[in-house]
């Protein structure tokens, strides 16, 4: 269906025109940097490009008062002197004899990408704006925004194309206070933003910025603010976020439609955000959002001030929305200390509002940094945009690797008589066997010698995984008559042979030797109902649900509170996703699971079904391909002794994998290294 890609470089003709210290980093190079670097990279001409056109007043006034519509269109008949009168009764912004006719195009350019999305001429895709939006409020210009593009987007979807829920995504580092504002008591927005806080120390300086500003009566939990209590946060603190608050409050809202505030001062490199997370994260965050609403997903530039970062960021962001695969997680350590803090915060606070936190832990003590502190007078505060000069040492980040998409997307073992899915190859192995790999696996894997035809699968799904290793063949699916065998071929071959990590993910009952995670070179991790005497080590984890995974809501559960975050630490070279028999997983689910396993690997996941799961093929192949899967409709509340059981096993595994902590440790400090 294609990635939308709207801009235009009429957007870029207005500027600051008197000194403003606050205000000179919103510059209009922000935009030709963005669209070049998408030229430059070839994004562009594989994006469907969309007209720009202005907002009309019936539109604007969605989010606006008449009022203020009114005293915005008098700007481009002003003065110097009355444009400054004029912007001093707003707070960190400007305005500039073009920026009216600007600020329209921005909000028409965010409706234009909701009816090419929704309409489906598009499957998703990003606009290019100035001004921003986030910061607008209903009758104030605020923080460069001058209309809330994001906000007029979202009411515009629910009125023309009765959108039921709508998911706001912001991850520019500044508080979207005019989003928040706007849906404050609206149960149909969910609005999720992190920001740089500090305690109410960092711009815009609000107390309605915090972890427990939830929203007002029929919105209460529908509002989610993440607080940054200090700077320097890396992609683990990032990620941690949103597979612990974001990703399971999300599928648990079901939304009908995905707008992200897409500001990236939040990457490495900005002088407002002051954040470590590389561009590349932006390209996994992307990408773990795109199988909610059945991909229906709308970006719209808000900030981003340091240039090459940003454009680094929106080739990342715009690259996923193709569809390619997703690099490598880079740098990826733990969670620090106050991220935690913020995190253990924000769950609690939440708790009451989203099944899926009901048994998150209390609030921290009244020890813990992150309790919100008021600021003592005279101490100092961050403005936006500030001209102090900062003696911290200018970051430097490599270029995120060039990202090759293998030129076959997905590979399939079939029997002659299963039909290859559109878009994908039929894959076997062609050549003569070596006579002593022939010997070893009719040794090890085949009850009898002379079963040609499971030693010539076995043979191809070697093959298979060496073609994935060499980046020719992206994912890979097979029928086999025994899933485990196969299994244990692949981990063998892929660790001994090709001396790679490889995570196997097993959904259902069905035995998994032992001996495959001796080496640490593979991660197990077993979703089904089954009780055993084998208890979870580090790398053999066996999660255990009462209805196993036919109970959606505890099987999402784990797959974001444990899966993800084990995955994301484990970083893998190889997925190996297998359906035991009789898994009782749903197919929309079992879709959603193999779309978010592409996170990892470079997206080579290979996936293995039963022969007698023929009907599984075509459907398992369109998530491989890249097509969102089916929505999993509005969750119910998982089981509690699944909850619990969930959670004393996070605990258990917490001390060997960071990424599952959801607390902060009670003894120290977030300003503590």
């Amino acid at each position: 269906m294609g990635t939308a890609l709207i801009y235009d470089d009429e957007m870029t003709k207005y500027k600051l025109l008197w000194v403003d210290p606050a205000c000179k980093i919103e510059v209009p190079e922000r935009l030709t940097v963005s669209h070049e670097a998408l030229v430059r990279t070839g994004l562009a001409d594989r994006c469907v490009s969309v007209p720009v056109r202005e907002a009309t007043d019936a539109e604007i006034l969605l989010a606006h008062s008449e009022e203020y519509l009114e005293a915005v269109k008098k700007t481009p008949y002003m003065s110097l002197e009355d444009l400054m009168e004029f912007t001093r009764q707003y707070g960190d912004v400007y305005f500039h004899p073009n920026i009216y006719h600007c600020a329209k195009l921005a909000a028409g350019a965010a409706l234009q990408l909701v009816d090419s999305v929704m309409t489906g001429k598009v499957r998703n895709g990003m606009t290019l704006v100035r001004p921003p939006g986030h910061h607008s409020m209903r009758s104030a210009a605020n923080g460069f925004c001058v209309f809330n593009n994001v906000a007029i987007a979202a009411r515009y979807a629910k009125q023309k194309y009765g959108v039921q829920r709508v998911l706001i995504v912001d991850w520019d580092i500044h508080h979207g206070q005019g989003v928040q504002y706007c849906f404050e008591d609206d149960p149909s927005v969910l609005y999720f933003s992190w920001h740089r806080y500090e305690h109410q120390k960092f711009w815009p300086h609000l107390r309605n910025s915090d972890y427990d500003i939830v929203g007002k009566e029929k919105g209460a939990g529908f509002n989610i603010n993440v607080p940054w209590n200090k700077v320097g946060m890396e992609n683990g603190d990032y990620l941690s976020v949103f597979c612990h608050v974001l990703l399971p409050v999300a599928y648990e809202f079901c939304p009908d439609l995905v707008l992200v505030c897409a500001g990236f001062d939040s990457a490495i490199g900005d002088p407002e955000g002051e954040m470590c997370a590389t561009p590349d994260v932006f390209a996994h965050l992307t990408h773990l959002l795109m199988n909610l609403a059945g991909g229906k997903l709308c970006a719209v530039l808000e900030g981003g001030y340091n240039l090459t970062s940003l454009a680094q960021s929106v080739c990342q962001t715009v690259q996923t929305l193709l569809g390619d695969p997703v690099p490598r997680p880079a740098s990826l350590n733990s969670p620090c200390i106050s991220a935690l803090e913020s995190l253990q915060c924000v769950r609690s606070a939440h708790k009451a509002y989203w099944s899926c936190l009901k048994h998150a832990a209390d609030l921290p003590t009244s020890t813990i940094s992150t309790k919100r502190i008021k600021l003592r007078e005279g101490e100092e505060t961050t403005e936006k945009g500030g001209e102090e000069e900062k003696d911290a040492e200018e970051k430097v980040w490599p270029e995120p690797p060039k990202r090759v998409t293998p030129p076959v997307c997905a590979a399939l073992v079939l029997p002659d008589d299963v039909a290859c899915p559109e878009g994908c190859e039929r894959f076997s192995f062609s050549e003569d066997l070596d006579p002593l790999l022939a010997s070893k696996l009719r040794e090890s894997f085949l009850r009898d010698a002379d079963d040609s035809t499971a030693l010539i699968t076995i043979s191809s799904l070697i093959a298979l995984t060496e073609k994935m290793e060499k980046n020719e063949i992206c994912s890979g699916l097979a029928l086999v008559r025994d899933v485990t065998k196969a299994m244990t071929s692949i981990v063998q071959h892929v660790t001994t042979v090709l001396s790679n990590r490889v995570l196997v993910v097993c959904v259902g009952d069905g035995n998994v030797p032992s001996h495959i995670t001796e080496d640490r070179e593979t991660l197990v991790v077993q979703m089904g109902s089954a009780q055993t005497d084998e208890q979870s080590c580090k790398y053999y984890i066996r999660v255990c649900l009462k209805k196993g995974c036919s109970d959606t809501s505890g099987f999402v559960q784990a797959v974001f509170g444990l899966l993800l975050p084990l995955g994301y630490e484990y970083d893998p070279s190889l997925v190996v996703l297998v359906r035991m028999p009789d898994s009782g997983v749903s197919d929309s689910l079992w879709q959603q699971l193999t779309g978010l396993l592409q996170s990892f690997a470079l997206g080579h996941t290979l996936v293995l079904l039963q022969e007698e799961e023929k009907a599984l093929v075509g459907l398992t192949a369109s998530s491989l391909l890249g097509n969102p899967a089916p929505s999993l409709k509005q969750l119910q509340a998982p089981l509690t002794e699944d909850v619990e059981a969930l959670e004393r096993l996070r605990h258990r595994l917490q001390a060997d994998w960071k990424l599952l902590q959801t607390t902060a440790p009670q003894t120290q400090r977030s300003d503590e290294h």
